[in-house]
């Protein structure tokens, strides 16, 4: 089946078409229009209907939400096509904003705000001109073509989400083939760290994708440190989980002569060294200049 062309709907443009939209010229370099579908349309298996048509047929690659029944969970067209796409598990995993976007389209801003906790002024405060500028531009056009700013601006953001979301997948496996986990002891008290030892080849982030594969182990509460190959020398970076004040950095540099970095906020160090027993050294001594307990 060859696809000729994404169909969305006209007039004011929102995050779901548009992300979907994004996501489906990743795979199909093609144009997108921006009308009313006919039923010749809705039967077109080479025409991709986005957030318009009333049907969800994937195998007709229609894919609308808005005849789904108020009371069912909210869901809009970019989570459709992230279904069809097998990512739909992963992004809700990996994707924070993905619910919020999904129930902003689907309930509004007023229960979306109360739903986070929190008035619906301060939604309006997240607002950025990326978005303004990229939605009302997209909403300007009745068809989008390959080569055009804004098409080719689309296309980078759906290739980016799509890529981050199937590489970060593999990532994680990666880690769980290769990562431990530490118990420290300390005057402090006992606590646990992720340790990602250096690998032959080096992913090129070394650090990418710890912190994710801490909460997929349901390690979130326990661990409060990190230890991952540092990508600008030979020893290792050592930096807080979740920024937990409970390891303190700062003083480190100062103290340790393996130690060429320290941020002065006491949230990151790097050091030289590539020793086990002298990172957890390092660590212990991190965890007992802070006064957090």
């Amino acid at each position: 089946m060859i696809i000729q062309q994404i169909l969305t709907h006209p007039g004011g443009a929102h995050k779901d078409d548009f992300l979907a939209c994004c996501v489906l010229i990743h795979s199909h370099a093609v144009p997108i229009v921006r009308r009313e579908p006919t039923e010749e349309d809705l039967a077109d298996n080479g025409t991709i209907i986005v957030d318009v048509g009333h049907e969800h047929d994937p195998e007709r690659n229609n894919f609308d939400h808005h005849q789904f029944p108020k009371d069912s969970p909210p869901i809009c067209a970019l989570s459709l096509v992230l279904q069809n796409q097998g990512l739909y598990e992963d992004a809700q995993n990996f994707c924070a904003w993905l619910e919020t976007a999904e129930r902003f389209d689907c309930t509004g801003p007023v229960d979306t705000a109360k739903w986070l906790g929190v008035d619906r002024e301060t939604l309006w405060k997240l607002n950025s001109p990326i978005d303004i500028t990229l939605l009302r531009r997209f909403a300007k056009h009745t068809e989008l073509k390959p080569g055009e700013p804004i098409w080719e601006i689309m296309r980078m953001i759906g290739e980016d989400l799509v890529l981050y979301l199937r590489d970060l997948r593999k990532r994680l496996k990666f880690i769980g083939e290769h990562a431990e986990f530490w118990t420290v002891d300390s005057a402090a008290g006992e606590f646990e760290v992720l340790f990602m030892p250096r690998t032959d080849p080096m992913p090129e982030e070394a650090s990418s994708g710890l912190e994710k594969f801490i909460e997929e182990q349901g390690k979130q509460e326990s661990v409060i440190a990190m230890v991952y190959p540092d990508r600008r020398g030979e020893g290792y970076g050592i930096s807080r989980f979740n920024d937990n004040k409970r390891m303190e950095y700062s003083a480190l540099e100062s103290s340790c002569d393996d130690v060429h970095f320290a941020h002065n906020r006491g949230f990151i160090a790097k050091t030289s060294s590539s020793d086990t027993e002298r990172l957890r050294e390092l660590l212990k001594m991190a965890r007992e200049e802070s006064d957090v307990k």
